[in-house]
């Protein structure tokens, strides 16, 4: 083994706080390292990616990799980084969600159980379900002091917050902490990876095996990932972008990293890809002799949808993309029947053709497809020179859409500020 691990995750920008001796402990033997994810969705999304890669670089570097979902912490919810207390999930909630979550992580991280890497899926509902509270103050709650739970950033502030926290949040870095004790007695779990913003519980982790089992524990996080315009990193104009092709599709997802800026491109390639540093410095310099190419964000976006929903689906979300942007200044009619109705990922729906041949007013027509969320909104931006359709702008709000425009007799294209298109079939 050598310190190469680390040495990769320091280059790439993937290390923020590391505790002493971890690097050696890598370096010393095939080690098992974990990261916990939570269940609060069927699907992880990209923020989740992170954590997915630092178990998939674990297992490129010859360790094993656990993946830990949170079954019972699910129930609890975790105060870090929260301004408030989460709703609790159902039991059989939290079963669909592991479903979904442990699918994904299979595409990632090889399970093979004939590799001595192989990684494992643990759930700390299968160990906690078992342990009685008066068990667990008793056995766990003895070694941590209140003092050394009350000085962690996450509780404090929570604290000092007009909520405060309730003592079942309180209690959520003890259970984190248990969870590394107990994988450190039955699995030889080592090493606990996360984000920043985790870091107060993995040392309470890391506290309860030196004082409870007499052990040694390593960790470190990586940067929680930011956006340059100060804008939440993961979120589109319709939310969360998912992993799960069904909440966001692979054309949508393309589009989320083919649409990142020049100085988040530069910093999310090195992360987001298993590229070679010598390639990425190569790409940074291109770009930045022609930057209006994009070839940054270009193969950022290919190599993030390639790694996520495969080549077929890369495919097609080029093809919607070239049929969308490279021909934006084609006549509307020049795309097929075919090319409308196999546009992956575009938003469809429907509506009363006998409206569109009477003549509707645009406004009504797009707060009535759920274009815009009201008449207001679909106003302003109209005003504002923001809404297309069949590729011609809509000149003012008393624009009245009939049948005369329809493509192949049923279609209307409608785009929305640069990047969002909507397919409006007539019934």
């Amino acid at each position: 083994m050598t310190n190469s691990f680390i040495e990769e995750l320091r280059w790439r920008g993937m290390l923020q706080d590391i505790m002493p001796g971890t690097a050696e402990q890598l370096n010393k033997e095939v080690t098992t390292g974990y990261v916990g994810f939570d269940p609060t969705a069927d699907s992880l999304h990209i923020g989740s990616l992170v954590p997915i890669l630092l178990l998939v670089h674990l297992q490129k570097a010859g360790h094993k990799p656990v993946a830990l979902v949170g079954g019972a912490t699910g129930m609890v919810g975790d105060p870090s980084g929260k301004s408030e207390e989460r709703a609790l999930l159902s039991e059989d909630t939290l079963a669909k969600n592991q479903a979904g979550i442990q699918a994904q992580l299979e595409k990632f991280i090889d399970f093979d159980p004939s590799k001595s890497t192989a990684a494992e899926m643990v759930n700390n509902f299968d160990w906690f379900k078992n342990i009685s509270f008066l068990d667990f103050i008793r056995d766990a709650g003895k070694h941590i002091t209140v003092n050394y739970m009350m000085a962690k950033d996450s509780v404090k502030k929570r604290l000092e917050s007009e909520n405060g926290m309730s003592f079942t949040e309180f209690t959520y870095q003890l259970i984190q902490g248990y969870d590394f004790y107990w994988l450190y007695s039955n699995k030889n779990c080592k090493l606990q990876m996360g984000g920043s913003d985790q870091w107060g519980n993995i040392v309470t982790g890391s506290e309860l095996i030196r004082r409870k089992a007499g052990g040694e524990a390593f960790a470190f996080t990586c940067p929680l990932i930011k956006k340059a315009d100060g804008g939440k990193f993961g979120k589109s104009e319709k939310g969360n972008v998912w992993l799960d092709a069904e909440k966001t599709s692979p054309f949508q997802f393309y589009q989320f990293w083919l649409n990142a800026s020049d100085v988040d491109a530069a910093q999310w390639i090195k992360i987001f890809t298993f590229l070679s540093k010598e390639m990425i410095d190569g790409l940074i310099a291109s770009h930045e002799k022609n930057a209006a190419d994009r070839l940054l964000q270009k193969k950022l976006a290919k190599e993030l949808t390639l790694f996520v929903h495969g080549e077929a689906e890369y495919e097609k979300a080029i093809e919607t993309t070239e049929k969308l942007f490279a021909t934006q200044h084609a006549a509307a009619d020049s795309l097929s029947e075919d090319d409308l109705n196999n546009m992956e990922g575009i938003v469809k729906s429907t509506f009363s053709k006998n409206s569109i041949q009477e003549g509707i007013d645009v406004v009504s027509l797009l707060a009535e497809t759920g274009i815009f969320p009201s008449k207001g909104e679909a106003r302003r931006t109209i005003q504002g020179g923001g809404v297309s359709i069949n590729r011609k702008k809509v000149e003012g709000p008393d624009f009245t859409v009939n049948s005369s425009i329809l493509l192949h007799e049923q279609y209307l294209l409608v785009q929305k500020g640069k990047k969002n298109y909507y397919l409006i079939q007539a019934v």
